[in-house]
């Protein structure tokens, strides 16, 4: 494992952690906490040193199962939740500091941590980035000891630019791979110079970059690759990358053929991120152990050439950008 500084906050972490959406097993299905702890554990084991999940996750389940495990290691591994999800509607005139404090307080009981290492404000409205008492109340919960950094989890760059802005915002959560290119123009230059850490989220794409998938391929009813492909239920952006997904499975076909030994893509889609210095880390999730193993593959891997990157850089060019660069 390699570690990188997480901005400011000037932890020292795996530059491939451990997303917990799925933790529990399959989107849609039971909360499975054996299965929870030994994804966790497994991640750990492998040097795995941060761990991000949500209060939204599993309706708190996550974040019981990450704090479990946590608490039963002697090592150092550093957790990151989310907040403000649960607001319904889901409207800026529903932030208020009091909901917000509450979700904390919520997520230090179900974790059982004394302090989070980072809460994240989770995509807010874009209304909030105008309002500094939002910015303002994890100052004080810093002051009391209950939170230790925030951060902001957002769904376009120019969110992502509006939050650093604030002083106190010390990491940024954001969508970024081989088919959401975007963040890499202005962001992280912008990112860097203010000590911010980048987080990278669905890295592969809802799994369309793993190459497993067909036109064939099934999702089974609660799994937001069935339900969320127009944004049916939240942004679109979420599932597949906002891609159309046999555009997706048309593009992954051309970069199937300039690796026609691996079966798997998943390490070689995250060798792609990890060439951007300005990333901290990468948070790929696991609905079982054998994801995790894949993910930490990237190691056993060369790395990319020149040539190679050039050439998964064009499928991008050529297939995807005019379709969904303008719209993140």
């Amino acid at each position: 494992m390699n570690y990188r500084k997480l901005g400011k906050t000037n932890f020292n972490i795996s530059e491939i952690s451990l997303g917990t959406w799925q933790v529990g097993g399959k989107w849609g299905s039971k909360f499975n906490h054996k299965s929870a702890d030994h994804i966790i554990n497994t991640a750990i084991d492998n040097g795995v040193s941060f761990i991000d999940t949500a209060d939204v996750y599993e309706s708190g389940l996550s974040e019981t199962a990450v704090g479990r495990v946590i608490r039963s290691r002697s090592e150092k591994v550093y957790v990151a939740t989310k907040c403000g999800r649960q607001i319904n509607p889901h409207i800026s005139s529903n932030y208020t500091p009091e909901a917000l404090q509450k979700y904390v307080e919520d997520s230090l009981k179900r974790t059982g941590l004394e302090a989070l290492d980072l809460i994240q404000l989770h995509c807010p409205p874009a209304e909030v980035y105008e309002r500094p008492e939002i910015f303002g109340l994890f100052e004080r919960l810093k002051e009391q000891g209950k939170i230790k950094n925030l951060g902001v989890s957002v769904e376009k760059v120019e969110e992502a630019m509006k939050a650093i802005e604030f002083e106190n915002v010390t990491t940024i959560q954001i969508i970024f791979n081989l088919f959401r290119q975007r963040p890499a123009e202005v962001f992280f230059k912008e990112a860097a110079k203010r000590d911010v850490g980048i987080i990278v989220r669905v890295p592969l794409a809802s799994g369309l970059l793993t190459g497993l998938y067909h036109s064939k391929t099934t999702f089974e009813k609660g799994d937001h690759r069935q339900f969320n492909r127009n944004g049916e239920a939240f942004d679109k952006g979420e599932t597949f990358s906002g891609i159309n997904y046999e555009l997706g499975l048309k593009a992954v076909e051309k970069l199937k053929t300039l690796f026609p030994n691996q079966k798997n893509l998943a390490p070689i889609a995250l060798q792609w991120i990890l060439q951007f210095p300005e990333v901290s880390c990468i948070i790929p999730g696991a609905s079982k152990v054998e994801q995790v193993h894949s993910n930490l593959s990237v190691y056993d891997l060369p790395n990319l050439t020149a040539e190679q990157t050039d050439k998964m850089n064009a499928i991008y060019e050529s297939l995807i950008k005019k379709e969904v660069h303008h719209l993140w």
